[in-house]
């Protein structure tokens, strides 16, 4: 049987709704294809949106980097609203231009200013915080050694206590007696005798903030950048007070005064009269102490050793007998030994530092290590020392204990 085929003899019934079908299925597919392709041009016009967002960012952070940098410096003096007079890093004095965005009351003798590197003028003013360098001391809010981590020193520390801790801690018995507690004190002894440990130790037991500073960073290329550390060390030192300021190696710029100087010992020089205008400059009872340290106190100036400014200089010298027995204990019971004769290892290490001390420990804890054992005995100590004192010897350091200043 075939098809049936109308009167006019046209196509079957049947293949048109085939067609229809056909051409529906089609439409939809042409449907979702354009919806596709929408959801795609949406997608990318959101990515080509944050292309040009980044090239953007990009482009300004190149022309950034392309930007001069800015000279910082000091302003001296505002002629008027559109004039100023402004010292740069390297010392040399100009009159500028003032960025007319700036708050006029900003702008006060002494601010730190940031200036064009081509036309020096006042771009912004500077945040009056201290210098990045003085930050970048060494700062602890406590440190975590108290003195029995400190051995040997039991007179050095008491006199410590008594110039640092106690006016922190009681500053109204200084007041009943009417007297003013030290401003500072000076410790002198030969490297490696627990200077900075003594300084660390009283820190901790007064909560007080430890900055420590040493002497050759205050030695600056331009003149004036000593002199405006050791104002902003000051003044770091009051705003983190109750404080300790530690001045290390302070021989660096506290040396003696010579007529014959260079230009950059004549720098030397201001930066050591700008610390001693600071030392005279705060009342002994604010919560600020100075403590600082040398090897070589027969080359310190006179004005820095007179009283009220370091009122007291303590000696830390190279420790006995049973200094070297304290220092060896506080080590030794650290570590996980068998049975160490420290009578013996203290009659070997006359004419040690603290310093040597503790480096006889780590050797002979390495000594061990390297035989794969977990405890260290007494030829591991013995060992130590014998190798400590050969390379004092190389050095050419005298065992004697009366070299103490190296």
């Amino acid at each position: 049987m075939g098809s049936e085929v109308d009167a006019g003899g046209n196509e079957p019934i049947g293949s048109e709704d085939s067609d229809l079908k056909s051409l529906s299925q089609d439409f939809k597919k042409l449907q979702d294809e354009a919806q596709r392709l929408l959801s795609e041009r949406v997608h990318l016009e959101n990515d080509l949106a944050n292309v040009k967002k980044r090239a953007s960012r990009l482009d300004e952070e190149v022309r950034i980097l392309k930007s001069p940098p800015l000279i910082v410096g000091h302003l001296q003096d505002v002629l008027d609203e559109e004039r100023a007079i402004v010292r740069s890093s390297n010392g040399t004095v100009f009159q500028v231009s003032i960025n007319q965005r700036i708050d006029p009351d900003r702008l006060k003798p002494g601010t730190r200013i940031a200036l064009n590197q081509d036309t020096l003028s006042i771009i912004e003013v500077l945040h009056e915080a201290w210098d990045p360098m003085v930050s970048g001391a060494e700062m602890i809010e406590r440190p975590n050694i108290d003195y029995t981590s400190v051995g040997g020193l039991d007179e050095q520390i008491l006199q410590v206590r008594e110039a640092i801790e106690l006016p922190l801690d009681k500053p109204e018995l200084f007041q009943k007696v009417g007297i003013q507690p030290p401003k500072g004190i000076l410790l002198v002894g030969p490297p490696g005798c627990g200077k900075t440990m003594l300084a660390k130790a009283v820190a901790s037991q007064t909560n007080a903030s430890f900055i420590r500073m040493v002497g050759s960073e205050l030695a600056q290329k331009y003149i004036g950048e000593g002199g405006r550390m050791v104002r902003e060390l000051f003044s770091l030192a009051k705003d983190r007070s109750p404080a300790i300021i530690f001045l290390d190696e302070i021989d660096a710029i506290g040396a003696k005064r010579l007529d014959s100087a260079t230009s950059g010992d004549r720098e030397v020089q201001r930066t050591l009269m700008q610390l001693l205008a600071e030392l005279d400059g705060f009342d002994a009872l604010e919560d600020v102490k100075i403590i600082a340290a040398t090897n070589r106190p027969d080359i310190l100036d006179d004005a820095l050793l007179r009283p009220g400014r370091f009122d007291r200089v303590i000696e830390i010298p190279l420790p006995d007998d049973d200094g070297r027995k304290t220092i060896l204990t506080i080590h030794f019971e650290k570590m996980s030994t068998t049975r160490v004769n420290i009578k013996k290892i203290v009659e070997m290490t006359e004419g040690f530092s603290g310093a040597e001390l503790k480096a006889t420990t780590v050797e002979a804890g390495m000594i061990a290590i390297r035989e794969g054992r977990s405890k260290v005995k007494q030829d591991d100590a013995v060992s130590a020392v014998l190798r400590i004192k050969k390379k004092r010897e190389s050095n050419g350091i005298s065992s004697s204990p009366d070299a103490l200043y190296g």
